[in-house]
C-alpha cells in the first residue's frame, strides 16, 4: 500500500432486520439485542467514510438509503451481484458485523477472504448464538488471516 493512501474499505452488516434484532424478534435469537444494535449502530456511524452494505437473510418459509443485498443462503457471496458491487467499487477491505457469529457472519467472512479481500470482524458488534460454530469458524478465519477486533 502506498504511504497516505487509504484502501478502501466496505462494511457489511449482516441479518440485522427485525426477524432476528427487532424489539419482537424471534426467541429462538438469545444474544442482546439492545446492545447489539447500539453497538452496530457505532459501527455504522464510524464508517461513514466508508461503503456500508446491508445483507438481507431470506427464508424462503419465514414470516433507505443504502446498499441492500438479499442472500438465501449463510454466505452473503452467495448473491454474485454483491461481489460485482464491491468491485465496482473498488473495495479492497471489508469489515463484518451483525448476526450470527457462528453462521451467516462467519461464512460471509471466509466467502470474503476466498474473494480475495481482506476481512475484519468487529467482534463486539457480532451477535452469536451458535458458539461452537463460531468458535470452529473463528479459528479457520484466525488461520487465513482475517482480523477481529
Amino acid at each position: 500500500m502506498t504511504e497516505g493512501k487509504k484502501v478502501k474499505k466496505a462494511l457489511l452488516v449482516i441479518d440485522m432486520q427485525n426477524v432476528c434484532v427487532g424489539k419482537n424478534h424471534a426467541t429462538y435469537f438469545k444474544y442482546d439485542n439492545e446492545i447489539l444494535i447500539q453497538t452496530v449502530n457505532e459501527v455504522i456511524d464510524a464508517n461513514e467514510s466508508n461503503v456500508v452494505v446491508y445483507i438481507k437473510n431470506i427464508m424462503k418459509k419465514n414470516l433507505i438509503n443504502n446498499y441492500v443485498f438479499i442472500k438465501y443462503e449463510g454466505n452473503a457471496f452467495s448473491n454474485p451481484k454483491l461481489n460485482e458491487f464491491l468491485k465496482a467499487h473498488k473495495i479492497k477491505c471489508v469489515e463484518i458485523v451483525g448476526v450470527d457469529g457462528g453462521g451467516c457472519v462467519a461464512l460471509t467472512a471466509l466467502g470474503v477472504i476466498k474473494e480475495g479481500y481482506s476481512v475484519i470482524l468487529n467482534e463486539s458488534a457480532i451477535g452469536t448464538m451458535f458458539n461452537k460454530n463460531k468458535e470452529k469458524y473463528f479459528k479457520k478465519l484466525r488461520e487465513a488471516d482475517a482480523k477481529i477486533i
